[in-house]
């Protein structure tokens, strides 16, 4: 996607922002972002990114769509049940911005295919709603020194990181070392829908100052939102000297 005349003027209202300008918005056009999960985060998170002008964007997920999914995973509607998600999120971005490339993995994400599919991005985004999947995706991130920002949702809280892995600094198994008894995720615990939206859009707004190399980032912290206080706390993550990824400080 070029910055012609017609994309200076749909991000011009990006564009006339200080800290990002022409040659911010060129860097948005030309980053790569991969998006793990196509569900209550994966929705707004991809349909930010696109409207903002990110020009490739990956899309990983197997499940087709639910009734139960429709009250928070804004992308879809009754006549997208039954069909792949990522099939129909194409679609629907298409027509937000058709200048986008999107590359669809209708797939679940193993051992054996993530090397493949996370090579060709620089950012990676993991809404996932497991532990086993976000260890893979945590772990293959580490070694390959992407950049993963990461997010969890449940009842009413959501829990936000990031990771530069091109840096020395904890992981998400220093956070997290051993799978807890319960898996909480949105199947077993519910959701508040509004918290999917919220947390999806943070994703967005980290990918974006990532691309943009604004300083005040979350690194090595963990945002926690929770929408029934309407509060955010900011917990420091630090390197744990156990952890199987021998994460440094």
């Amino acid at each position: 996607m070029n910055l012609n005349f017609t994309n200076l003027k749909r991000f011009e209202k990006q564009i006339i922002l200080k800290k990002i300008g022409i040659a911010g918005q060129k860097k948005i056009i030309n980053s790569k972002v991969l998006i793990i999960g196509m569900g209550g985060l994966g929705c707004p998170l991809l349909t930010y990114l696109a409207a903002s002008g990110v020009g490739n964007i990956g899309i990983v997920d197997h499940d087709k769509v639910e009734i139960s999914n429709l009250n928070r995973q804004v992308l879809f509607s009754f006549e997208d049940i039954g069909k792949f998600k990522v099939e129909r999120a194409k679609i629907k971005i298409g027509k937000i911005n058709n200048k986008i490339k999107i590359k669809v993995y209708k797939k679940k994400i193993t051992h054996d295919n993530i090397k493949s599919i996370i090579k060709n991005f620089d950012i990676i985004c993991d809404g996932t709603d497991n532990f086993k999947t976000r260890y893979l995706i945590n772990d293959q991130c580490k070694k390959r020194k992407k950049i993963l920002i990461s997010a969890a949702i449940s009842k009413f809280d959501g829990h936000l990181f990031k990771f530069n892995f091109k840096n020395k600094g904890p992981c998400y198994r220093c956070f997290m070392p051993e799978i807890p008894p319960l898996e909480n995720n949105c199947q077993t615990e519910g959701i508040f829908s509004p918290v999917a939206g919220i947390l999806g859009s943070l994703q967005a707004n980290e990918v974006l100052k990532t691309i943009l190399g604004f300083k005040n980032d979350i690194k090595n912290q963990m945002i926690i939102f929770n929408s029934i206080n309407t509060n955010f706390r900011n917990v420091k993550l630090n390197s744990n000297p156990r952890c199987i990824n021998k994460c440094q400080n």
